[in-house]
């Protein structure tokens, strides 16, 4: 059994196929099975993988609204965002030997990270992150023409 998860939020991703999807995270991405319930269904497959200190799980496409961006042609309404501690640059490149599709480079950002874009063989967009720097609100503004707030409505 798997140790109870702490998150207050744990994406859940769906594929068509869900079993090969699982092999690919931990190829391209490093990441664990923690967990995997599986019938004789492969796509009612419900998979937990963890990374780092998080969670995320990955189903089959199990209802009609639940689909992979594979099925969608192509669209997808979110991105994961993974924090990583270090090694981006070598994480890119395993990702891109285990065939995914790099949409953004790594490369340092105004906010005092370093990210880099993938997609994965059936359309999701996974976003890795490495914090390189400290960066001021105001340096931020400056760099980027943006304004920036923190706990505050707009």
């Amino acid at each position: 059994m798997s140790e109870p998860v702490s998150q207050t939020f744990i994406p859940s991703i769906h594929y068509r196929d869900p079993l090969a999807a699982l092999d690919w995270l931990e190829r391209a991405f490093g990441f664990e099975r923690s967990l995997l319930v599986i019938g004789d269904d492969p796509q009612m497959l419900h998979a937990e993988m963890s990374f780092g200190g998080g969670h995320v799980t990955v189903g089959g496409e199990w209802a009609e609204e639940i689909k992979s961006p594979a099925s969608l042609g192509g669209k997808t309404t979110q991105t994961i965002r993974v924090e990583l501690d270090d090694g981006i640059d070598a994480h890119c490149e395993r990702a891109r030997a285990a065939g995914a599709r790099i949409w953004a480079e790594p490369a340092d950002q105004f906010y005092g990270a370093r990210t880099y874009r993938a997609m994965d063989p059936e359309g999701h967009i996974w976003s890795f992150s490495q914090a390189v720097r400290e960066v001021s609100i105001a340096d931020m503004e400056k760099a980027s023409g943006l304004t920036i707030q923190t706990g505050a409505r707009s």
